[in-house]
């Protein structure tokens, strides 16, 4: 096992600091909708052309292929953007809902909801172990503009109730995840983590990008899921 796959293994995330080149950076930049000012914030990301490639492309995919297998694929994509009118706090959680075609009822399925207009539900935790994120930073995340902070650990837990939380943020040191320009962050789902308000509010551009390694159930499909040909 890599070290990068032990850290990930081991804490549930690992930081590259250098990944994305400068004219990645402004791709990105050029084809990006702008956020609404009080929300910071664009899902569907995966519906941009530029964006579905870069999410399948061979760069990002070198860090999804050793962890997942070369049979997972990109199934959501958001854009989050924290600025001085969108300086939004996120309390300590675990990412619990995947983004699907319909809603079709299957057991251990559930809670639903819907999020600009795609359909949403909770699924088994089996379902989010399988799953990786790839968080990849057009603007540097440091410690004045509320960088993501995590529980080292805590996605070995399984899916936590909300009054276990408390416990673990007494017991795990939070880790401040702090990336330069053009860095990323890979982690687990099911790993704890948290964002505060910024306290030097500028720019702080994350692509979000999750990615599954195994079908559904019962007929639900992934929203986002395509699969293209893969060199051998």
């Amino acid at each position: 096992m890599t070290p990068f796959a032990t850290q990930l293994e081991m804490s549930g995330f690992a930081i590259i600091p250098a990944f994305l080149e400068p004219g990645d950076l402004t791709t990105l930049e050029r084809v990006l909708p702008q956020p609404s000012s009080e929300h910071g914030g664009v899902r569907n990301l995966l519906d941009i052309t530029e964006i579905a490639d870069l999410a399948d492309g061979d760069q990002v995919r070198s860090l999804i292929d050793p962890i997942l297998g070369r049979d997972a694929f990109p199934v959501r994509g958001i854009l989050f953007d924290k600025t001085s009118v969108a300086n939004w706090r996120v309390s300590w959680h675990q990412d619990l809902t995947i983004a699907v075609r319909t809603r079709v009822e299957a057991p251990d399925y559930g809670p639903w909801s819907e999020k600009a207009g795609v359909v949403h539900v909770q699924p088994p935790v089996v379902v989010l172990e399988g799953m990786l994120a790839v968080r990849l930073h057009l603007d540097e995340s440091g410690a004045g503009n509320g960088p993501l902070r995590v529980l080292p650990g805590s996605h070995r837990a399984g899916k936590l109730r909300d009054a276990e939380i408390p416990t673990w943020r007494n017991e795990i040191p939070e880790v401040p995840c702090l990336v330069p320009r053009g860095g990323v962050v890979v982690m687990k789902p099911l790993l704890l983590h948290a964002s505060s308000p910024a306290v030097e509010p500028h720019h702080r551009r994350v692509i979000h990008i999750e990615y599954a390694s195994s079908e559904l159930v019962a007929g639900l499909e992934w929203r986002w899921a395509e699969r293209r040909p893969r060199a051998a």
